[in-house]
């Protein structure tokens, strides 16, 4: 790809070893980044509308991602998330946000589908099937739409209802909210976490982890 900003994560730990080239995309004319680590101040890492994969009640740390449906580094992460969720369950809330990368043909119209499901309470179902079929559609240059309709389809959804969402402009000024705010709090890439309002780097797994412990600890 062009003008592309490539760096390498290693996902180790027993998941996934990988060294990924990812694109920066992020153009000139959107607001400019926070200083890393530091989340803008009007702008937080949580809102009102962002999609919880658990919560934990009485507990005040969360970990947020922003996520491009087509970003490989992406889907090699998801695995990790989910061992994370599951050993978590209960102490970290767990957030989701769309920041589909310009690059990508794709990464836009599968959180725009993504962001349909949840219409109708799906939106879980609908994010796991996207990581999980990513070989299938992802670097394509043509709009597999139809294949992600296929995907609602295929969850139950009521079809009307799902295409009268995806036509729905509201849907995709739902996706830029959260690519907006991403921009805002300094995200360049995908995937960028926070552990609280804190950007926190993608070095290793332990890491991840050790910061989640420390947020943990500070919060007792």
């Amino acid at each position: 790809m062009k003008n592309s900003t490539k760096i390498q994560l290693a996902v180790i730990g027993g998941l996934v070893v990988a060294a990924v080239g990812i694109v920066f995309a992020v153009s000139a004319n959107q607001a400019p980044a926070a200083a890393p680590g530091t989340a803008a101040a009007a702008t937080p890492v949580v809102a009102e509308n962002s999609h919880r994969l658990d919560v934990a009640d009485g507990s005040t740390v969360t970990f947020t991602e922003f996520l491009d449906f087509e970003c490989e580094v992406c889907a090699a992460v998801h695995p990790f998330v989910e061992e994370l969720r599951a050993d978590y369950a209960g102490e970290v809330t767990f957030v989701a946000r769309y920041f589909p990368m310009p690059g990508h043909t794709n990464s836009r119209t599968a959180a725009i589908a993504v962001e349909a499901a949840a219409q109708q309470g799906e939106f879980e179902e609908m994010y796991d099937r996207m990581f999980e079929t990513q070989a299938e559609w992802g670097e394509q240059q043509e709009s597999k739409a139809d294949l992600f309709r296929q995907y609602a389809a295929d969850l139950g959804l009521d079809m009307a209802a799902y295409d009268e969402a995806v036509a729905d402009p509201a849907t995709e000024a739902r996706v830029q909210f959260d690519f907006d705010a991403a921009v805002t709090l300094g995200a360049e890439g995908t995937p960028t976490i926070f552990i609280n309002d804190e950007l926190v780097p993608l070095t290793s797994p332990d890491d991840i982890r050790a910061a989640l412990d420390r947020a943990l600890a500070a919060a007792e």
